[in-house]
């Protein structure tokens, strides 16, 4: 019961990383908002963690991309808790692997606001919430926003562009009481990444490639992140705060 009474808003919080976190929070006596543009699966989890319990879960149809909607929902959301302790800036897409020639200003433009633009903004509205009740900000940012990645230039920017935001906002922040953290997941087993390998000729041999790449020779689990969001949202981390972590499980060494 380590978040017993208060409120965590989790964006993309339907499915993937951020159905991890819903349902983690929810476990531990938390108050989750669920945002996600899906409305089937968010209604699905929702009425699921109302049924276990011990806390208590709401869907609000949100796409993130759009602020105006964001804001709405944080505001709801307060409403419907009374209050607001952290939001999980989660939502988020990787694109099909793509060049640089065949990426549009336009594209980029659309992944921006998906993927960082969202992050800001959902941060922005929900730190007078958060001032209040010293909350934290957690950023679902990615390995590949410092380890880069080929074919996807977009994706890796506005990844690192979450790390810079997070950095510069501990420092704002910080004499409000306020942390801010970043999650770079590496490989995890999701929806997006079976996706991603459904799109390919043999979609297990490439899921197995994946999951050699880290040391322990298996892809992190949803459940895995959500415990470090867990670990940042709660006084255990209580003087941790402008980090990046990397939840990678060594992918990265051992070269």
């Amino acid at each position: 019961m380590r978040f017993e009474g208060r409120a965590v808003i989790v964006t993309g919080g339907s499915k993937g990383i951020g159905g991890g976190c819903s349902r983690l929070f929810c476990a531990e006596g938390g108050l989750v908002a669920i945002l996600a543009r899906g409305v089937e699966a968010g209604e699905a989890l929702a009425a699921e963690l109302n049924s276990q319990g011990p806390g208590r879960a709401v869907f609000i149809r949100c796409d993130v991309s759009q602020p105006e909607q964001l804001l709405q929902a944080i505001e709801q959301t307060v409403q419907e808790f009374g209050r607001l302790d952290c939001i999980i800036n989660n939502a988020g897409w990787h694109p099909p692997a793509t060049s640089i020639d065949d990426t549009s200003v336009e594209e980029l433009r659309g992944l921006l606001d998906l993927n960082y633009v969202s992050t800001f903004a959902g941060s922005k509205f929900a730190v007078p919430h958060l001032r209040k009740t010293k909350g934290t900000i957690v950023n679902i940012a990615s390995m590949v926003a410092i380890l880069g990645q080929d074919m996807a230039a977009g994706y890796c920017g506005t990844k690192a562009a979450q790390i810079g935001l997070t950095k510069a906002l501990a420092v704002e922040l910080g004499r409000d009481g306020v942390r801010v953290n970043a999650i770079l997941p590496g490989n995890i087993d999701t929806p997006l990444m079976r996706d991603w390998a459904a799109t390919l000729d043999d979609p297990e041999s490439a899921l197995q490639r994946v999951a050699n790449l880290q040391l322990s020779k298996r892809m992190g689990t949803a459940e895995e992140i959500a415990r470090i969001a867990l670990f940042l949202a709660t006084d255990d981390s209580a003087f941790v705060t402008g980090q990046a972590i990397e939840a990678e499980g060594g992918a990265s060494l051992d070269y």
